[in-house]
């Protein structure tokens, strides 16, 4: 997983609340466990204007041109905005695969389904939570300027707007070091390697014919 590291990026929004998991990548698109390819599907009912099928040549179907992320400079955003209860529904992880696939790497919103907040910091993507009057702000803002950027500081937990305005947000510590450490529970684990290998060593040399 790579580190989360301080960034200031392109703002798309998507004035929803409830926005639910079969939006964000359709179920007909879960056969996959790679992790990633999920990107060009992402939102994919919104995103386009014809039906679309694993398999099939995405290049070749009708893009909504009324759709955020279909237009410049929202096509290359690093931050969405959301409303209340994002990623509520079904519990599948390919919905945070889509979102980072797609360059999303942090959504903001007053709140998220629970299970789709732990699956975001398991795979490197931020969740912020803020009031939903700075929300109203934020939308706002984007509304009233083409190519809106927000800066994000992990470190110091800080949404910043254009005019240098720190909006904080909260984070459970263990969350926050994980993320920019780039840590996966494979690599929380795997920062004990030796010890782990000191210790098989010693249990098969007291227990040998467990080997």
């Amino acid at each position: 997983m790579e580190k989360f590291e301080k960034f200031s990026g392109v703002v798309a929004a998507i004035d929803r609340p409830n926005i639910d998991t079969d939006a964000i990548i359709p179920k007909q698109y879960l056969k996959s466990i790679k992790r990633s390819g999920f990107g060009i599907n992402l939102f994919d009912d919104w995103r386009y204007l014809d039906p679309g099928e694993p398999g099939q040549d995405h290049s070749e179907r009708r893009l909504n041109p009324d759709f955020v992320l279909n237009r410049d400079p929202c096509k290359h955003a690093q931050i969405l905005l959301a409303r209340e209860n994002f990623a509520c529904g079904s519990s599948r992880e390919h919905a945070v695969w889509a979102l980072m696939d797609f360059g999303i790497k942090v959504v903001i919103a007053p709140s998220f389904a629970d299970i789709f907040y732990n699956n975001s910091f398991k795979n490197g993507l931020l969740p912020i939570a803020l009031d939903s009057g700075l929300v109203d702000q934020l939308f706002n803002e984007f509304e009233a300027n083409e190519g809106y950027l927000l800066g994000i500081d992990l470190e110091k937990q800080v949404v910043v707007d254009a005019n240098g305005i720190e909006m904080e947000f909260d984070l459970d510590e263990f969350r926050k070091y994980c993320l920019l450490n780039g840590f996966d529970d494979i690599g929380l684990t795997m920062q004990y390697a030796e010890t782990i290998k000191a210790f098989e060593r010693k249990y098969y040399q007291n227990m040998p014919w467990l080997n």
